[in-house]
């Protein structure tokens, strides 16, 4: 790539942004221009803004920590300044709804971290080597939004990005049941041992929520796009149940 794709980090001063930040340091085809969080963090140098809380056993990169961190509720500005987003917003599912498609609609494609567009049917939630098709969705949603470029993309579930794979390969053989048991990392929760020592040696036993995932969005991964929306996977033959348990 002759000219790198000039990247924003919505949430940036958070793990997963500055998980976007490490992944994308001396990147081939990207390189990070505009970092957003909220207000009380809006106005200070990245490095400042982060301050001790720099969660990476890498050392924070230095072509941003000089970076002026900007409001991430200031859409029109944010976006002025990039050829697309990564989202990793910490918010209000409602509120992560709204504001990705008020960038999407700025004429900025974002690629989301978060859960909260994995059920919108029009929004891709892929795994590219199971359903790159579904990428031909975000038509129909430029229709919705009104947008000739902007358009909001997800990732799904860090567990089931595991094991889905393997599912995909083995529905030819017509499995009846699978029992998967997930143990998460505590960075999940945005938390390292530094900051939570009582997790050492320890475990949750339950977190709400993961289970229904876990046996849900495979199901949209293998759907279909019917009528301008993706209708998950549903019936004899396709429908391959997955009884789950999540623990950290």
């Amino acid at each position: 790539m002759e000219k790198k794709l000039r990247v924003g980090i919505l949430g940036a001063t958070g793990m997963v942004g500055q998980r976007f930040i490490s992944l994308l340091e001396n990147h081939p085809w990207y390189e990070v221009v505009t970092v957003a969080a909220s207000p009380r963090s809006a106005g200070k140098s990245y490095e400042e803004a982060v301050g001790d809380r720099w969660k990476m056993t890498t050392p924070m990169p230095e072509a941003v920590k000089h970076l002026t961190v900007m409001n991430v509720n200031e859409v029109e500005a944010v976006a002025a300044g990039v050829d697309f987003v990564f989202s990793a917003v910490d918010m209000t599912k409602d509120e992560i709804k709204a504001i990705e498609e008020a960038y999407a609609k700025t004429e900025t494609p974002v690629v989301s971290n978060n859960s909260a567009h994995r059920w919108t049917p029009d929004v891709p939630m892929v795994i590219p080597e199971i359903n790159p098709e579904h990428f031909e969705i975000i038509k129909d949603q430029r229709k919705r939004l009104g947008t000739e470029r902007g358009f909001i993309a997800v990732k799904p579930n860090c567990s089931i990005q595991s094991y889905a794979p393997v599912l995909t390969a083995w529905k030819e053989f017509e499995p009846y049941e699978v029992v998967a048991t997930t143990y998460q990392a505590i960075s999940g929760a945005g938390k390292t041992f530094k900051d939570w020592p009582e997790m050492e040696g320890n475990i949750i036993p339950y977190i709400g929520g993961e289970e229904e995932k876990s046996e849900q969005e495979p199901l949209r991964l293998w759907g279909t796009i019917e009528n301008g929306e993706i209708v998950k996977s549903t019936g004899a033959g396709n429908h391959l149940p997955v009884h789950s348990s999540s623990r950290s």
